[in-house]
C-alpha cells in the first residue's frame, strides 16, 4: 500500500501552497500527498505542470479530494445546476490528468457539507446522481482517474452513508474508474462492524481515508486498528491509504470540519510534523503487519 497525508491537516483553506506541502510530505516520508481541487481549475496549465513536477522531483505522488459546493451538485433536481456540475467536473478531471492525479476522492456525487435546513429527496437525488456520475465515470476513465465516492456519516451527507450503500451506488453506476472509498471517521459513526464494511467493498474499494474518531491522527485514539488492517489485507486491498486528521480550530476549514476545539492544545507545526511522521510510522506497522 501507499501511504500519504491531506494537507488540510496543517491549513485552515481549502486553497493552500501544495508546493510547501509536497515537499513537506516526501520530508515526513509520505509517499503521496493529498490535495485539495478546490484551487484547481483555476490554475493555468504551467501551475499544474509544476506541480507534478514538484511532485516527481520530490520522490512522491498527488491524489486529489473534493467536496463540490451546492453548485457543484451533480444530483440536483436542477437542470441548470446539475448541467454546470457536469462541466465543472469535466474540466476538473483534464486538469487532474494534467498534474498526473489518478485518484479524486470525496463526495463527489452530491455537495458537501449538506445544507439541511432544505428538504431532502434521496431517491431522486440517487437516480439523479446514478445517471450524471456514470457519464461523468466515463470521462474520469478517458483521463486516467478512478472516481472514488466517499461514504459519509449522516450529518455530512445523506446519499451514501454506509458501504453497503456505497457498494449499491457503484454497482448501478457500472463504470470500471468509478469506486468507493471509506473513511474511518466515517464507518465509526455508521457502521455495525468496520471490519464487515471493509470486506463488503472487496473489489470495489479504490481509496481509503483514516483517522480517529475525534479526528486525531491514526493511532492517538480509540479505533480498531487491528480489525481495519485484517479486513484491508483480507479483501487484498493494496491501494493508496490517506490519513486526514484535523485537530485545530479556525478558517474556513475548522468550520466545515466542526473543529469547535484545539484537539492538540498549544500545538505548533514542529509538534504537528512529528505527530504525523509518528502515525505514518504507526500505520505502516500496523497495515502492514498482518501481510
Amino acid at each position: 500500500m501507499k501511504y500519504g497525508i491531506y494537507y488540510a491537516y496543517w491549513e485552515d483553506q481549502w486553497k493552500a501552497d501544495y508546493f510547501k506541502y509536497i515537499e513537506k510530505a516526501a520530508r515526513l516520508g509520505f509517499d503521496f500527498l493529498e490535495i485539495a481541487c478546490t484551487p484547481i481549475n483555476g490554475y493555468d496549465r504551467q501551475t499544474l505542470l509544476d506541480l507534478k513536477k514538484c511532485a516527481a522531483d520530490n520522490g512522491i505522488f498527488l491524489t486529489a479530494g473534493h467536496g463540490p459546493n451546492a453548485d457543484q451538485n451533480l444530483a440536483s433536481a436542477d437542470p441548470a445546476i446539475a448541467a454546470g456540475a457536469r462541466v465543472f467536473f469535466t474540466a476538473l478531471l483534464k486538469n487532474l490528468q494534467t498534474l498526473g492525479i489518478h485518484t479524486i476522492g470525496g463526495g463527489i456525487y452530491s455537495y458537501w457539507p449538506v445544507d439541511y435546513s432544505k428538504p431532502i429527496d434521496k431517491p431522486g437525488d440517487w437516480a439523479r446522481s446514478v445517471a450524471a456520475v456514470r457519464e461523468i465515470g466515463k470521462i474520469a476513465a478517458d483521463c486516467g482517474v478512478d472516481y472514488c465516492l466517499e461514504v459519509l456519516n449522516r450529518f455530512e451527507g445523506y446519499l451514501l452513508n454506509t458501504a453497503a450503500e456505497g457498494v449499491k451506488f457503484v454497482r448501478e453506476v457500472d463504470i470500471p474508474a468509478v469506486k468507493v472509498m471509506l473513511d474511518t471517521f466515517h464507518m465509526n459513526i455508521e457502521e455495525d462492524s468496520i471490519g464487515g464494511a471493509i470486506r463488503l467493498t472487496k473489489g470495489l474499494l479504490g481509496h481509503f481515508h483514516t483517522g480517529e474518531c475525534n479526528r486525531r491522527v491514526p493511532g492517538r485514539g480509540r479505533m480498531p486498528w487491528h480489525e481495519i488492517a485484517t479486513a484491508l489485507a483480507e479483501i487484498s486491498y493494496n491501494g493508496t491509504v490517506c490519513m486526514e486528521p484535523f485537530v485545530r480550530m479556525g478558517g474556513k476549514v475548522g468550520e466545515d470540519i466542526k473543529i469547535w476545539r484545539e484537539l492538540e492544545p498549544g500545538i505548533d507545526e514542529a509538534k504537528m510534523d512529528a505527530d504525523a511522521k509518528s502515525a505514518l510510522d504507526f500505520e505502516r506497522i500496523v497495515f502492514e503487519g498482518v501481510r
